[in-house]
């Protein structure tokens, strides 16, 4: 009898966890919903309680301790965090990715990362002045997770946010079919607010069109893809300041299904 309920114990443990798999393939129905993080405390779990934690190693994987400290005496500011022991791409999809420059010896976020000198942050997080902590969150291969709070000074919340792997809570994700395996579009919003990297798929998996938005607005480069390829097939230029209002959006070239440029805008 106490086999039987272990074993139905291992079978609702098992499809627990499969929902956040399934939340980490961005699965949801048609309607557009808000990413589904789970229970919070969940979210901050690391390893089982009864298993012992390996000192470094977080979500499986070995990491090593860095920091940077910035001014003096009461207004030192140190950062305490963990990068990976080896590479590993992160997402391309996330616009957000945190990383230590180990030439300008400071935290980075975004831009092209140099292997040769970019150390990606992943593990627990901590900003501190003296005893008092401003900011305090968990990375995953370079992106936000999990809950990130921010305190004033006085120790006072003025921030609190969740992720789930580099998407805010907030954004909208939408799929073409009820099983939720065909992902159609995923909207980055964060604060109410349209903010990050967009996609939108065809129904196949490929990008159809991907940019980005900024304080609400579409901002730089926005790429129209060929059905079924990864070739180009148009791409508008937006204003790179969302405040930006004089500036109007253009069809910056055009391609063929070969990848040749059959219209360039030469005006501007």
């Amino acid at each position: 009898m106490k086999g039987t309920y272990l074993i139905i114990f291992f079978i609702l443990s098992t499809a627990g966890f499969s929902q956040v798999e399934d939340a980490d393939s961005f699965m949801t129905i048609n309607a557009p919903i808000t990413i589904d993080l789970g229970d919070e405390t969940d979210l901050e779990i690391l390893a089982p309680k009864k298993k012992k934690i390996k000192k470094k190693v977080y979500y499986g994987v070995k990491t090593r301790k860095a920091f940077t400290r910035k001014g003096f005496g009461e207004k030192l500011t140190l950062e305490l965090f963990y990068v990976l022991k080896d590479w590993k791409d992160p997402d391309p999809y996330i616009r957000d990715v945190y990383w230590y420059d180990t030439r300008r010896q400071g935290i980075r976020v975004g831009g092209k990362i140099d292997k040769k000198y970019g150390l990606i942050l992943h593990g627990p997080y901590q900003k501190k002045q003296g005893e008092q902590i401003l900011e305090e969150g968990i990375f995953y291969f370079g992106v936000k997770h999990g809950r990130w709070i921010k305190m004033d000074k006085n120790d006072l919340l003025i921030d609190k946010e969740k992720y789930y792997k580099g998407w805010p809570k907030e954004s909208l994700v939408t799929y073409y079919d009820k099983e939720r395996t065909k992902i159609k579009e995923i909207i980055p919003v964060e604060y109410g607010e349209k903010e990050g990297n967009y996609f939108y798929f065809f129904e196949n998996g490929f990008i159809a069109v991907q940019g980005e938005y900024h304080f609400n607005s579409k901002v730089g480069k926005w790429t129209e893809y060929h059905y079924n390829t990864k070739r180009r097939k148009k791409i508008v230029q937006y204003p790179k300041d969302p405040y930006d209002v004089e500036t109007t959006p253009y069809t910056w070239r055009e391609y063929d299904k070969k990848g040749k440029i059959v219209y360039q805008n030469n005006s501007l």
